[in-house]
């Protein structure tokens, strides 16, 4: 009989992670590690009488959390961060203790207590930034414009080096951005919560004309598990989205005719960014995903009305 693997889902009572846990739990041991600072409880309540399921409430940035976290695993799956590019660019070194130290302490407690493979949840577009080549393949050179983005591209490259030092395996998954039910942040949520609170107007940040790669959140699960079966030795970077993109204009308007409001006035602030640090346009290759055998089940379009009907069930109509 083979021996059921135990792996651990840092930030797995948050919005991707969570759904990871949902597909993992169906044939491994989970651990789920999280600090519920942006995490919820309800996202993972389903499996709290589990005997396959731990979840224990710490922080990355704690040497004891980590370490009793880590007992026993063989696999982490690293998504525990600090979200919110704009947050990063009001509080840098806030955003850098979470999600560069905090990384950096798992992975030396990995080193530690000999644990050998993790997969982490990186940035498609905030860690190649400003490039000009599209699409935009895994060997672009990063030139993030966002502290968020710098974070994340910095603690590649100690993936890269400890892949060489201490035979650790490491994927980078550099994700498009991710929607679906339990996301409580990004363009389309902040969209919900705008129109939930006047349904007669929408202000958009920036002219509309930002265009950028989404995934719908089952499919990033889908491609997080295939890259867990194919992962080899050494260190490897993997564009990871849908392949489609959409302008901020369109994903307006697909939100207010979702929500049933043909009538609410779109308005632009006018401006090149959406905020400081907003990549205008991320369109990433994703050659080498689709090389492991990755095909997308949900179109991008439907993925943005799934999501919203889930913010309408979750928070209420907003006429």
């Amino acid at each position: 009989m083979v021996q059921m693997r135990r792996v651990l889902v840092t930030g797995g009572a948050g919005f991707i992670g969570s759904h990871l846990v949902d597909r993992l739990i169906e044939e491994n041991e989970v651990v789920v590690l999280d600090d519920l600072s942006e995490g919820r409880l309800e996202n993972i309540d389903a499996h709290k009488d589990n005997d396959r399921f731990t979840f224990i409430e710490g922080s990355i940035t704690s040497d004891t959390d980590v370490t009793r976290a880590l007992d026993d695993v063989s696999t982490v799956f690293h998504f525990a961060a600090q979200p919110d590019v704009r947050l990063s660019v009001d509080r840098p070194i806030w955003d850098f203790e979470i999600n560069v130290s905090g990384s950096m302490n798992l992975l030396d407690c990995m080193r530690r207590n000999d644990v050998k493979r993790i997969l982490f949840a990186s940035s498609g577009g905030t860690v190649y930034g400003e490039t000009d080549i599209f699409p935009t393949p895994e060997s672009v050179a990063f030139r993030p414009i966002s502290n968020y983005g710098a974070a994340k591209g910095a603690f590649e490259m100690y993936l890269s080096s400890f892949t060489e030092l201490y035979d650790i395996h490491a994927i980078s998954c550099r994700f498009a951005n991710i929607i679906g039910p339990r996301s409580t942040h990004g363009v389309i949520y902040d969209f919900y919560m705008k129109l939930k609170r006047d349904s007669t107007r929408l202000e958009v940040l920036g002219d509309g004309t930002q265009e950028k790669a989404y995934m719908y959140v089952e499919d990033t699960v889908d491609a997080v598990c295939l890259l867990d079966q194919k992962m080899k030795s050494g260190y490897t970077p993997v564009n990871v989205g849908s392949g489609e993109r959409l302008t901020v204009k369109r994903i307006a308007e697909l939100v207010t005719d979702s929500l049933g409001l043909p009538d609410a006035k779109i308005e632009y602030t006018g401006t090149k960014r959406g905020w400081k640090g907003d990549v205008t346009i991320t369109d990433i290759d994703i050659s080498l995903l689709k090389s492991f055998g990755w095909k997308s089940s949900t179109k991008l379009e439907d993925g943005i009305r799934k999501y919203v009907k889930w913010l309408v069930s979750e928070f209420g109509d907003v006429s």
